[in-house]
């Protein structure tokens, strides 16, 4: 049976942070403020799956910031955790694809390592993992450069 798992995740930058995004670190300046390393493109993949394998729950269920193990995790570990799970129950990730909205930096230098380390995470050949940026061309505070949304979508398997 296919299915389809939909992600979202948004968090608001702050100067003098580290900015990780697909589990790879990125020179800039800000960074997320978060329980975890704040990384939405993590995040955003997780709620995906999770969408597929359990409906009706989202990381906060599954990696609670109440978990002190969860205390400044690097996000893209939630993958590693999930990889165990997805080949238990037999679900076949047949590809992820996303957006990331963000007026800078500039992402799509970075796109091949977080393909990369995506893929490594979840045991996908890297061409199945797809990522596009957008900018909010100055609108609202995505356009302002407050903060960095992702928006996944996985298909697979069950």
């Amino acid at each position: 049976m296919l299915r389809i798992g939909l992600g979202y995740d948004v968090h608001r930058l702050h100067d003098g942070l580290s900015l990780t995004l697909g589990g790879i670190n990125i020179p800039y300046g800000a960074g997320f403020r978060a329980y975890s390393d704040g990384d939405p493109v993590s995040h955003a993949v997780v709620d995906a799956i999770l969408g597929i394998i359990d409906p009706g729950h989202d990381i906060a269920d599954w990696f609670p910031d109440t978990d002190p193990q969860n205390k400044n995790i690097r996000s893209i570990q939630y993958l590693h955790r999930l990889r165990p799970v997805l080949e238990d129950r037999h679900v076949i990730l047949h590809n992820l694809d996303m957006v990331i909205e963000a007026e800078r930096p500039k992402l799509k230098p970075h796109f091949l390592a977080m393909r990369q380390a995506i893929a490594d995470a979840l045991g996908l050949p890297v061409d199945c993992i797809g990522i596009k940026g957008k900018t909010s061309e100055g609108s609202g505070y995505l356009g302002r450069g407050e903060a960095i949304a992702v928006r996944v979508v996985v298909l697979a398997d069950l």
